[in-house]
């Protein structure tokens, strides 16, 4: 099948479904071009109370005993 073919029968294939599940596991969405999770520029710290923190102090099992609303 032609590229151009296959692209035509996948558009078909989304237009007429009832619904679209995108699943992306670990690294997938680093290569599209977005920050990881847990890196110094991490998506996590799009969450304001984890700013100016690192994802491994957050991290650390002590905060469902210290703070558990912050865990």
């Amino acid at each position: 099948m032609e590229s151009n073919q296959a692209i035509e029968r996948a558009a078909g294939a989304i237009a007429d479904a009832d619904a679209l599940l995108i699943g992306a596991g670990a690294g997938m969405g680093v290569d599209s071009g977005l920050p990881d999770f847990r890196g110094n520029e991490g998506f996590w710290k799009a969450y304001p109370p984890f700013r100016g923190q690192s994802f491994a102090s957050i991290s650390n099992p002590m905060w469902f005993h210290s703070a558990p609303e912050r865990a």
